[in-house]
C-alpha cells in the first residue's frame, strides 16, 4: 500500500500541474441573456444573423492552439439517434446513394428524392461559423484575423476509410445526381466546401459532427490554430473578437453553445480529473497502509505478551 501511494501521488502531482498550465478559454455565445451581443440571434425573424463578442487573453498561448465548439444538453447518445444513418451511403455505396437504410426515417426521403446524407445525425449537423480576429492596440482598431485551419480535424480512419463519395466520372454534383439535400441545410452535400478533397461526404467538418459524444455536454474539434514560429506566441495576449455567423438553434431545448480555444500537452488537452483521481487513490492507498501498520504493530504487541504469559 505504502508504494503504490508513493507511485500513484507523484504522478498524479505531475499530471494535475501539467493540466493546469494548459492554457484554456471558453466563449459562451448562446445569447440569452439580453446582454448578450447574439440575443437578438433568438428571433427566428433575423436571418442570416451575426453577432460579435469580444474577450481579452490575459496571457499568450504558445504552440498550438485548437478552436473547439461546445454544446450542452444536446443528447447525441439517444439509441435512436445513433441508428439513425446509413454506413454504406457514406462509404460511396452507389446503390445506398439512391435507396438509403430505413434506420433513417423519417429523415431517409424528401419530396419523393433520397436524402444525402439520410438520418438525424446528418440533418442536425452544426452549421455555425466562427471566425476569430485579434485587436493589435488601441491606436489600430483594424482587425487582424486569425488563420483557421479546416483540415487535419477529423480521424485518418474516418477521413480516408469510413467517409468517401460516390465513385464516377464528372463532377461531384453530378455524382449526387437524383439525390437531394437534408431539411435542416442550407445548401447540398456537395456544396459543403470548394476544395474538392474536403467537399462532399469527405467534408472534415461533416466527419467530425457524424462521430457521436457519449455525454449531453461535449465538444466538437472545429479549427487549427498553428504557431507560426518559436520566436512569438500562436495567440498573443490582448484584445480579441470572435465573428459568428448564427444559424444554430439550441434554445428550444434548453442547450447552450460555446466556442473553445486551448492547448494542449503530451497528455492530451485540459483534464484535472486525471490527476486528482491518482492523487485520492494514491492518498487512500497511503492512508490504508498506515492504518494497517499501527494495527499490526498493536496486536502484534498483544500478541508478544500473550506468548510470553503463556511461557
Amino acid at each position: 500500500f505504502f508504494i503504490v501511494g508513493l507511485i500513484f501521488i507523484p504522478i498524479g502531482i505531475g499530471i494535475f500541474v501539467t493540466s493546469n498550465n494548459i492554457r484554456e478559454i471558453e466563449i459562451d455565445y448562446t445569447g440569452t441573456e439580453p446582454s448578450s451581443p447574439c440575443n437578438k440571434c433568438l428571433s427566428p425573424d433575423v436571418t442570416p444573423c451575426v453577432c460579435t463578442i469580444n474577450f481579452t487573453l490575459e496571457k499568450a498561448f504558445e504552440g498550438n492552439v485548437f478552436m473547439y465548439y461546445g454544446l450542452s444538453n444536446f443528447y447525441q447518445n439517444h439509441r435512436r439517434y445513433v441508428k439513425s444513418r446509413d454506413d454504406s451511403q457514406l462509404n460511396g455505396d452507389s446503390s445506398a446513394l439512391l435507396n438509403p437504410s430505413k434506420e433513417c426515417e423519417p429523415y431517409r426521403r424528401n419530396e419523393d428524392l433520397p436524402v444525402a446524407p439520410c438520418g438525424a445525425i446528418a440533418n442536425s449537423m452544426f452549421n455555425d461559423t466562427l471566425e476569430l480576429f485579434l485587436i493589435a492596440n488601441e491606436s489600430d482598431p483594424t482587425p487582424t484575423p486569425i488563420r483557421l485551419i479546416k483540415k487535419g480535424i477529423a480521424w485518418w480512419t474516418d477521413k480516408h476509410v469510413k467517409f468517401r463519395n460516390p465513385p464516377g466520372e464528372g463532377t461531384l454534383e453530378e455524382r449526387f445526381k437524383g439525390t437531394t439535400k437534408p431539411i435542416n441545410w442550407l445548401k447540398p452535400v456537395y456544396m459543403l466546401d470548394s476544395e474538392e478533397d474536403n467537399n462532399g461526404f469527405i467534408n472534415e467538418d461533416f466527419i467530425v459532427w457524424m462521430r457521436t459524444a457519449a455525454l449531453p455536454t461535449f465538444r466538437k474539434l472545429y479549427r487549427l490554430i498553428e504557431r507560426k514560429n518559436d520566436l512569438h506566441p500562436t495567440l498573443p495576449a490582448g484584445q480579441y473578437y470572435l465573428n459568428i455567423t448564427y444559424n444554430y438553434p439550441v434554445h428550444s431545448f434548453d442547450g447552450r453553445k460555446r466556442m473553445i480555444l486551448t492547448t494542449v500537452s503530451w497528455m492530451g488537452g485540459k483534464n484535472p480529473f486525471l490527476g486528482i483521481a491518482y492523487i485520492t487513490v494514491g492518498s487512500i492507498a497511503f492512508l490504508v497502509g498506515v492504518v494497517l501498520l499501527v494495527i499490526n504493530h498493536k496486536y502484534r504487541s498483544t500478541s508478544n505478551t500473550a506468548d510470553t504469559v503463556a511461557f
